[in-house]
Formats: C-alpha cells, structure tokens, sequence
C-alpha cells in the first residue's frame, strides 16, 4: 500500500459512485452499529477510516442496525464517494486505517440508487449458547454459556412453529415512536447442536427490536424444561408485546448474511462457513 494512500490522500474528485462493502466485526467495543454521540460505533469508526482515506465526509448506510456487543461476519454497507480509487485499493486502505475489530471483507460498485437496508430480501442471524459445565476463555464474549444441559431437540421444535408470517411482537422490545407493523415473515428458524454449542438460526425478512435475543431466551426455557412446546406455542400465539420476557445477552448473537435478489459479494458463503466452523470447533 502506497504511502499516500495511508496518510489519506484522495485519487481524484471525479463523479460521485456508490460503493458497497462486506464488513466483519467483533461487537464487544462498541455500542451498536448506528453513529451515536460521544459513543463508539461500527458506523462512525467506518466513516472515519473513510474520511482519512478519500479526506471525504461519507455517510455510510448499513443493512442491519445491530445492538450494543451483537457481532457480524456479513453486515452490508453503503456509501458514495468522488474518489477514483479502486475497489481493490478502498478494501487493502480501508482495513490499514480500521481498528483490529472492524474489517471489510470484499468491496463492489453498486447502483447510485442501492440502499443496503431496504434493498435486502432477508438477514440471517445466529445465536450460540455454549452448553457445558465449565466457560470457556477463548469464546466468551463470543456466546452465552449455559451449564444445564439443554434439550436441542425441543428447541428445534418449538423454532419450527416461527416459520412462516406472524405477529413477532411476543418476541419485541418496546416499539420506537411512529412504528406499530409487528408482522415479519420468517424463512428458517431451527435449533442444532454442534459438540457443547447449541445454535439458533433465525432468516427473515426482518426483525423487530431484541426479537431475536427474546426468542432465544424463549427457546432456552424449553430446553432447561421450564416450558414445554405447547407451552412456546401459546406465547408465540399470545400477540402481547414483549411476553417472551427473558432477553439473553448480546454476545453470543452474530449476523451472518443479509440477502438480496442479485447477490452482491463472491466470498460471503465460504468466508463465514470457514469463520464459523472456526469458532464451534473451539467448543467440542
């Protein structure tokens, strides 16, 4: 990398482009994804290694708003730019400028009208418990650690009934002013095990606030026994906001993939396959 590029120096001011870029990271050091003031964010920390790139001020988009310690391996962003640099050049600069948490992983040329978030057909997300009896140091911050031993094959169960459109708002924190719509349609909701971790995944067309954390502390009072299935069935089906009232922690909640009609990056599968069978072999 040429040492222009590291000290931020633009390529040109030609015509403004839209450029979009999958982006990894480890949630731990920053509250949410979205720009907050005097709080680190993954927004604000992309926007400045942009702005010492091309010397621009950047508004950068993102495809998911994920909570304060939530991780991603495909979070999707957008921003427009006048600089003429290469995409090769904006991933090898980008990522000399970003902190050892935050990472882009592949950048491509969009359409100037792309919007990242309302663009998206659907997001998937994981949940990783770590069921045994002993925490492990290298994964926490990673997942939430359960000592009593869980019944995956309840929770896959009780996952199965979220398939398909419903009312979420069982599942829901408490809605920001000026939204009501509580329906989504879920795609896959399934519950496996893998050696000692036991993994929720969730794919929809999108998700009300903490839904997924609230319905992964649902899904853990099955497989601790304190709920049956049919039991899971009648909170579902209750429609009152936030009556699945457990929410687990942050940590161990990662979006994996945001979706769209056309897919925009190569790598996505094989990078988070790698990633993640990385991650669960450290747990069998």
């Amino acid at each position: 990398m040429s040492s222009t590029l590291a000290l931020g120096a633009s390529a040109g001011t030609g015509d403004a482009r839209r450029l979009a870029m999958l982006v990894e990271y480890d949630g731990r050091a920053f509250h949410g994804f979205q720009a907050q003031r005097n709080a680190c964010s993954v927004q604000g920390t992309l926007e400045e290694a942009i702005r010492r790139l091309t010397g621009e001020s950047a508004r950068v988009r993102g495809a998911g708003r994920t909570d304060a310690g939530v991780h991603a391996l495909g979070q999707v962003i957008a921003f427009d730019t006048h600089s003429s640099h290469s995409p090769d050049v904006f991933l090898q600069a980008l990522n000399h400028h970003l902190p050892d948490d935050v990472a882009v992983r592949e950048v491509c040329e969009v359409s100037p009208d792309f919007d990242p978030r309302r663009w998206a057909v659907g997001r998937e997300y994981r949940y990783r418990v770590l069921n045994s009896p002993a925490p492990s140091p290298v994964l926490r911050g990673l997942v939430h650690h359960v000592r009593q031993p869980l019944d995956a094959e309840a929770m896959n169960r009780a996952a199965s009934l979220l398939e398909g459109e419903m009312n979420f708002a069982p599942f829901a924190a408490s809605m920001p002013e000026g939204r009501s719509g509580t329906r989504r349609i879920v795609y896959r909701c399934s519950v496996t095990r893998r050696g000692d971790l036991v993994l929720l995944d969730m794919e929809a067309n999108g998700f009300l606030r903490q839904q997924l954390r609230r319905t992964a502390g649902a899904l853990l009072e099955v497989g601790l026994g304190r709920m049956d299935v049919d039991g899971f069935r009648s909170l579902a089906e209750s429609g009152r906001l936030g009556a699945a009232e457990l929410t687990l922690p942050a940590a161990g909640l990662t979006l994996m993939r945001v979706n769209y009609i056309t897919p925009l990056f190569r790598s996505q599968d094989a990078a988070n396959e790698r990633e993640a069978e990385l991650l669960e072999a450290r747990a069998r």
